[in-house]
């Protein structure tokens, strides 16, 4: 039967799209540590390190500039501006060029991390689902098609009131969006509607209510929202 569903289905989670329409999300992964210089303010050696992954679920998203609220249970709220990309296809295993040619668009969007509680869950050697993928932790802008085109160059900003705190370029990507999605695709079988947010630079740090966040990437657009 097709309506024997024993509860309501949950709504499906959609970004606006520039030039009209929607892009429907299916997950949300996140690249950790893939600049250097913000993997050296976090204590990490960046030459020694492949790329590793986290997620978020797909309904943290925060779209069209609406508030943020501050997260329960933390005091240390912390920003991290990233270029996203949105898949139109998938697959497992796949090479740099169909990587490349999985590409639906891009979007500028905000990590929000509860910092005091990933460093409590690095110190117990615990995951770091409720540091990363609480509600309202993913704000994000237009998604702007690209044609399956790689970004490999521009800059990406942060700034908090009106105050630059994050000024970097894609260039400094340590693994560049096609390699990242295909290094992925050998840990799961990716698919159309796959977010993935690519890392920050450095400059992260924290907010309070009432911050508002602009953050901007070359070639891209924006992304804001302010802490509620």
């Amino acid at each position: 039967m097709a309506n024997d569903y024993v509860i309501t289905p949950p709504a499906v989670s959609t970004v606006p799209v520039r030039g009209g329409g929607r892009f429907p999300v299916r997950r949300i992964y996140c690249v950790g540590r893939n600049y250097a210089e913000h993997a050296r303010e976090m204590g990490h050696d960046p030459d020694k390190e492949p790329p590793f992954f986290f997620g978020k679920p797909a309904d943290a998203l925060v779209t069209n500039g609406a508030d943020t609220p501050y997260p329960s249970l933390s005091s240390d709220l912390h920003h991290e501006i990233e270029l996203v990309v949105a898949l139109k296809a998938g697959g497992s295993d796949l090479t740099r060029e169909q990587a490349e040619a999985a590409i639906f668009g891009y979007a500028a969007g905000i990590d929000l991390t509860r910092r005091d509680l990933q460093s409590e869950a690095k110190k117990l050697g615990r995951p770091w689902d409720m540091a990363k993928g609480f509600d309202h932790s993913a704000p994000i802008g237009e998604i702007v098609p690209a044609g399956g085109a790689a970004l490999n160059r521009g800059f990406i900003r942060l700034s908090v009131n009106g105050e630059l705190r994050q000024d970097g370029d894609l260039s400094q990507l340590l693994w560049a969006v096609p390699d990242a999605i295909a290094f992925l695709s050998g840990f799961v079988e990716l698919k159309p509607g796959d977010l993935i947010f690519t890392g920050t630079p450095a400059g992260v740090s924290a907010v309070t209510h009432g911050d508002r966040l602009d953050g901007e990437i070359e070639g891209v657009g924006t992304v804001t929202t302010k802490i509620a």
